[in-house]
């Protein structure tokens, strides 16, 4: 057998092993002879390195190191999950389900939901190509090099796998790993970890893929992504996942009605302690693909799947303090500060009170032991007080009258449960607050600039307003604190780059009030132009698609007050984009202007998400559900009976794709 023969041969054994070890949890080896076997492999290469493979089971030690993380935008959105926390919401969700497809005939899957960092996994021809974060659910970071380190991934698949697709799963990091990595650092007086969640989504952006591959994660796959997949229904495309190489978790079932799913939900909620991981609830999906396809969407969640979340823990703590943080909005919000105590695997030392109704409700005081909770939210929550426990000279909580940064008198709009700061441009958090906004991700996405940085650079009276940031010089930046001059310049880059950010990114990082990503691209869309915004009136704005009077208001007070004018002018000085690129607009033509469509069924000419775009791209709008205000159903093979039904009787036109295709032709 020559050089090569023996590389491969040996790639193949270990790959194997791995296999063995890590995905079907089978050794066949002990740890010694795989050890053994790999530094064989490892010498072999090293003397051949014309016969380097980026496959090779040797570049699972990492060695690669990331100095950034590239931002890539998923091919396919990465969509969060509505929860549930009662069988009567799963109910609900089903009743939901049965309307919306008009079938009494549906199955469902049922997983565990693992707490970790979610990841989607690109393969094409059978080799791993790329890692993306979840990110926003439209972008996130790529992390390739970091999860070729993970031995459950594999890095070439097997079988009838499809020659293009995404894998999306949790990476996580069992228990004992846990434990065994924050005794090591206990043992060298380091502070330990506080959870594995966390632990697992730091671990991923650790810039030395070596240290990556000293941790002990592991990657539970859950969904394939890809057009003209092999299967029909989730349940086999778990199967199929298996087969080409993949650690698809074995608890997984198949329920052929709720009662089944509810069976599944109790088993686990007392047997999930016995596993290797955490786990925070069970997901339900609707099993067959084609029901999934013709329920479609919400603008966060899938219609199709729901997690219900097990009971969250609780724990009895002390109420030292209550504080008040102020926004970037000018909203007060009251924190609690609490006895450090665990629950749910991190250490709670602050909890959210909400408001002042909350805290007379809960008639919450300073001294009290209270109930805190950590449900469906990131944040603790204050959910009751231990009345038995209570000193007897407790004063009621008095909320405060005046801003606790700039002392302004605090007001409270009728109807609203929030007091604000009306020190708009003279409060520093609402100032810090808005500058962060700016910078952030989703708005102008300025590389290395942070929001501690923020606060820095107006500590040192260098910004006042976003606008500041483009007259930075990189000499007044690298004086401050934890500042050398490579960050320095980095951060000074990052400004000059985001000139060229899209419109529609500027327009929602300018924070004004009720102008979130969506209504940003709307009206971006519809005003092409700052000046255009700026000189439209209420009822030109209430006119365009989806802006109510509200917004409508916010965005004209915006605009006329002084402040943000001369800001604004400043920006178009510096050259940030304030006008869609002609290049950004993908209309075809207007045709369907004004005409709302909905997509239902299994088509032949276009994808589903390929119509859809078309008759954007035509002036058309998608809806979601058909309504009185629907003027077409766009109708495949196999359309739902429910939508069939609901169009005929609402008269609502039903076409063909041939029939579409000749409206958008004509």
């Amino acid at each position: 057998m020559d050089t090569l023969q023996t590389i491969q041969a040996l790639r193949e054994e270990l790959n194997l092993h791995n296999h063995n070890y890590y995905v079907l949890d089978n050794p066949t080896i002990s740890d010694l002879e795989f050890d053994m076997k790999l530094k064989e492999l490892q010498e072999l290469e090293a003397k051949h390195p014309e016969y380097f493979d980026a496959d090779s089971p040797t570049q699972r030690v990492g060695g690669g190191v990331t100095k950034s993380f590239n931002t890539i935008k998923h091919e396919y959105r990465m969509y969060s999950l509505d929860n549930g926390y009662s069988k009567d919401e799963l109910l609900e969700w089903e009743k939901r389900v049965h309307k919306g497809l008009g079938a009494t005939d549906i199955e469902f899957t049922c997983e565990l939901k693992y707490d970790g960092a979610s990841i989607s996994i690109s393969y094409e021809n059978g080799r791993l190509v790329k890692a993306v974060t979840r990110g926003d659910g439209f972008q996130g970071d790529e992390v390739t090099t970091n999860i070729k380190t993970i031995r459950a991934v594999p890095l070439k698949l097997k079988g009838d796998y499809p020659e293009k697709f995404d894998i999306r799963g949790e990476i996580i990091l069992p228990f004992e790993g846990f434990a065994k990595m924050n005794q090591e650092l206990i043992e060298i007086g380091e502070t330990p970890y506080s959870n594995p969640r966390n632990t697992a989504s730091g671990s991923l952006k650790l810039q030395d893929s070596a240290e990556v591959a000293k941790r002990p994660l592991d990657c539970l796959l859950y969904s394939i992504i890809g057009s003209n997949l092999p299967f029909k229904t989730q349940f086999e495309g778990l199967e199929k996942a298996r087969q080409w190489g993949f650690k698809v978790p074995k608890e997984t079932k198949l329920a052929k009605n709720m009662e089944e799913v509810f069976a599944f939900i109790d088993y686990w909620d007392t047997h999930r302690h016995q596993l290797p991981y955490e786990t925070d609830g069970v997901v339900i999906k609707i099993n067959d693909i084609h029901q999934q396809e013709e329920l479609g969407y919400t603008a966060k969640s899938p219609r199709w799947a729901i997690a219900y979340k097990f009971k969250a823990e609780r724990v009895s703590t002390h109420l030292n303090t209550i504080t008040y943080q102020v926004g970037r909005t000018g909203a007060i919000t009251p924190v609690a500060n609490l006895e450090p105590v665990q629950l749910a695997g991190t250490i709670v030392k602050r909890a959210s009170l909400h408001n002042a109704d909350q805290i007379a409700k809960l008639d919450v005081r300073e001294g009290d032991e209270v109930f805190v909770e950590k449900g469906g939210e990131i944040i603790p929550k204050i959910i009751a007080v231990d009345f038995t426990k209570r000193p007897a000279d407790l004063l009621p909580t008095a909320y405060i009258t005046h801003c606790p940064e700039c002392n302004t008198e605090l007001e409270r709009k009728e109807g609203e449960a929030q007091h604000y700061c009306p020190n708009f441009y003279g409060c520093p958090p609402q100032i810090i607050g808005r500058i962060q906004h700016y910078i952030s991700r989703k708005a102008m996405d300025i590389e290395g600039l942070g929001g501690e940085t923020v606060a820095l650079l107006y500590n040192a009276d260098l910004i006042h307003n976003y606008a500041d940031l483009y007259d930075l010089k990189k000499e007044q930046v690298i004086p401050l604190e934890r500042m050398a001059e490579k960050s320095a310049a980095n951060l000074i880059n990052g400004v000059e780059k985001s000139k060229e950010v899209p419109f529609e990114r500027v327009l929602y990082a300018l924070g004004i009030r009720y102008v979130g990503e969506t209504v940003a691209k709307k009206l971006a869309k519809h005003y092409k132009s700052i000046d255009n915004l700026a000189n439209a009136s209420l009822m030109d704005l209430v006119l365009v698609d989806e802006i109510g009077e509200r917004i409508a208001q916010s965005v004209i007070a915006f605009f006329e007050n002084e402040e943000n004018k001369k800001i604004v002018e400043r920006l178009k000085g510096y050259g940030v984009q304030l006008e869609a690129l002609a290049s950004t607009d993908t209309s075809v033509s207007d045709k369907l202007a004004g005409k709302i469509f909905v997509v239902s069924g299994v088509f032949e000419k276009f994808s589903r998400d390929e119509l859809k775009k078309a008759i954007e791209d035509n002036g058309g709008k998608v809806g979601s559900s058909i309504s009185a205000k629907t003027h077409y159903v766009v109708a495949g093979d196999n359309m739902g009976p429910a939508k069939l039904e609901k169009a005929n009787q609402l008269g609502v036109a039903i076409i063909s794709e041939d029939d579409f295709i000749s409206l958008i032709s004509n």
